[in-house]
């Protein structure tokens, strides 16, 4: 089943990939990041635009080898090893935790300080871990909804402490298709088309911590033929 959900995950990389960018209101098509996947650039857009595109590709790639190589893990290790490849040469620093303080457009929260992280991160691999290891003795159809529960845990506190300068959502998504993927499970990819929708959660979020609104926007994202294809009742 891990193979199945990853082929299927592979083969829509670069909708994937068009519809990250989107989000971070970067107009590439499906096409033209096809393009940028044979290895061909693309010309009408910002340098940056692209790099931005570029390094999704590269961290896609890094993503879906890890979990074929079952090198995959919710560790720090991996995730700045992730970072540095989803935010090279765009944020102000890359492969490591901010060293300053941030802000959220949009919101009055202030994430953590810079000083705390290495801890918050720590607590949050911890308490991501020992919530899996409960799901063990467990048979699949009885603990598919807590996996995605905890995956989108993962993300979702991941967005709210912003353990970067940038890249934290892209970031924190991918670490959330990754454990989906390592399980068997079909990954969440947020359309570019529930943009707004995806903004005014996550703010939402930012403000009051809640996270079942997050839970339940995360899960109308999965197609309901792909619900069907793998049986997925929530």
């Amino acid at each position: 089943m891990t193979n199945k959900a990853l082929f299927d995950a592979k083969k829509i990389i670069a909708q994937i990939v068009t519809d990250v960018v989107n989000l971070e209101d970067i107009n590439f098509t499906v096409p033209e990041v096809q393009t940028l996947l044979d290895g061909i650039t693309v010309g009408g857009h910002k340098l940056q635009d692209e790099l931005i595109a570029l390094n999704q590709i590269k961290a896609w790639k890094f993503l879906f080898s890890s979990l074929e190589q079952n090198s995959f893990a919710v560790t720090e290790d991996f995730l700045l090893q992730l970072h540095d490849l989803v935010a090279n040469q765009e944020a102000l620093a890359w492969g490591k935790f901010r060293t300053g303080q941030v802000t959220i457009s949009g919101t009055d929260y202030l994430p953590p300080k810079a000083n705390e992280l290495v801890q918050l991160w720590q607590q949050l691999e911890n308490e991501t871990k020992q919530s899996l290891r409960r799901l063990l003795d467990k048979p699949i159809h009885e603990k598919v909804m807590q996996i995605y529960r905890i995956a989108i845990s993962l993300f979702a506190q991941m967005a709210r402490t912003q353990f970067f300068f940038d890249g934290n959502k892209r970031t924190a998504r991918m670490m959330m298709s990754g454990l989906l993927l390592m399980y068997g499970l079909p990954m969440i990819n947020v359309s570019a088309k529930k943009h707004l929708e995806f903004n005014q959660t996550m703010i939402a979020y930012y403000d009051n911590a809640e996270l079942q609104p997050v839970i339940d926007f995360m899960l109308s994202c999965i197609p309901e033929y792909v619900k069907e294809e793998y049986s997925l009742r929530f």
